[in-house]
């Protein structure tokens, strides 16, 4: 069976991208709120990260809020053809930098048409419900009106894909019921494995999986057995663990952030790592 690196690329929607793309919320200020400390800086990022083959730029209107949308647009606009921007909605910011859900079908519709105006774009091509019934992580319950109300903005043009984040494997079941889903955003990496089983079931079906928090929710003696094989391999822990995702399943597609160029490369440079099968042990042992 072939290195899922043996495939470069994934299909997000219509469209192929490559497995490594770019987070842009690390664009804003802190706490993601507010603008950046040097835009130029910001602006310099997002036209390497494009210079550099990456061609799938993750983003919300709702970072910022609006920021990083607009950070996008003056960096890049008019956009590469192959540049796939992916966006989500499903929340708002309070005035004190609040997470806040905005499920309802005005908070919505106002929420594509604000990132349609920030983007400077006709249509949207992927967007992702995010989910916030519970603030620490996924939850269960219905996500049928919000999904539906997402799926009306698609039959009328403004979005072209819809894909969803912080889900549960049943919530994914019962969206797909109503509309087709492109891709799932969910927390997941090398210490956080909930998602092994719908990771796979989605790449039996062609779906993208992407996850956030690469090295999110880690004990120290986790990021110990990480920094010992990032050492020997001649690496740092951060490629690792991206390279241990890559690794993991052909359909996961990587959005690090961040506001470094040389972090970028960094983390672009994770895809041409090969993992010895000693490391890989090693490193699918992190989980509990």
């Amino acid at each position: 069976m072939p290195s899922p690196l043996s495939t470069r690329t994934f299909p997000l929607g219509s469209r192929r991208v490559g497995r490594i793309g770019y987070g842009a919320m690390q664009l804003a200020g802190p706490g993601v709120f507010g603008p950046p400390k040097d835009r130029d800086a910001a602006l310099a990022v997002l036209r390497e990260a494009v210079a550099s083959g990456v061609n799938h730029i993750d983003t919300s209107d709702f970072y910022g809020p609006h920021v990083t949308n607009q950070l996008i647009r003056a960096a890049l606009a008019p956009y590469p053809d192959d540049l796939v921007i992916v966006t989500k909605i499903g929340a708002r910011r309070g005035a004190d930098a609040s997470w806040l859900p905005a499920f309802s079908p005005e908070a919505l519709t106002q929420a594509v048409h604000d990132n349609l105006r920030n983007l400077g774009l006709d249509v949207l091509e992927v967007v992702n419900l995010r989910i916030m019934l519970d603030p620490h992580g996924p939850a269960e319950g219905s996500i049928e009106a919000p999904l539906s109300t997402l799926a009306g903005l698609q039959q009328q043009g403004l979005v072209r894909h819809i894909g969803l984040s912080n889900v549960t494997a049943k919530q994914v079941a019962e969206a797909r019921r109503i509309c087709e889903i492109v891709c799932v955003q969910n927390h997941y990496n090398l210490a956080h494995r909930g998602d092994d089983a719908l990771i796979d079931a989605l790449a039996g079906d062609g779906i993208a999986y992407v996850p956030f928090f690469p090295l999110g929710g880690f004990t120290p003696l986790q990021s110990s057995a990480l920094s010992d094989v990032a050492q020997r391999l001649g690496v740092t822990p951060m490629q690792a663990a991206l390279a241990w995702l890559l690794h993991r399943a052909p359909n996961i597609l990587l959005i690090p952030g961040t506001a470094s160029l040389a972090h970028l490369h960094e983390n672009l440079a994770a895809g041409d790592i090969e993992l010895p099968a000693d490391a890989q042990q090693t490193l699918d042992g992190i989980a509990p």
